[in-house]
């Protein structure tokens, strides 16, 4: 029951994960401004780390919630970084 409930849902969860790829993707190429562009890569890696967690639970891997983890820590210190450039114009500790 619980299984097909799963499946049920990854049907409508994967397009929708593949459309906001592409969005992000198309932003990230054509977007208007450096802002813009790291916003898309930022939406990008936590949309790829959301899906590999829900791939995570579907295949019973440890594996894909480890790296799941890594790129969200990943693209958060980005986030970080990049801020404080924006705001201050230094990078680094």
């Amino acid at each position: 029951m619980l299984e097909s409930t799963f499946m049920t849902l990854m049907k409508f969860i994967i397009p929708l994960y593949i459309a906001a790829f592409v969005i992000y993707a198309v932003r990230a190429f054509k977007g208007p401004s450096i802002p813009d562009v790291i916003l898309a890569v930022d939406c990008m890696s936590f949309d790829i780390a959301a899906f590999m967690a829900i791939l995570a639970v579907y295949f019973k891997s440890t594996f894909l919630v480890s790296g799941a983890i890594t790129l969200a820590l990943w693209a958060y210190l980005l986030d970080i970084y990049v801020a404080k450039h924006l705001a201050r114009g230094e990078v680094g500790a």
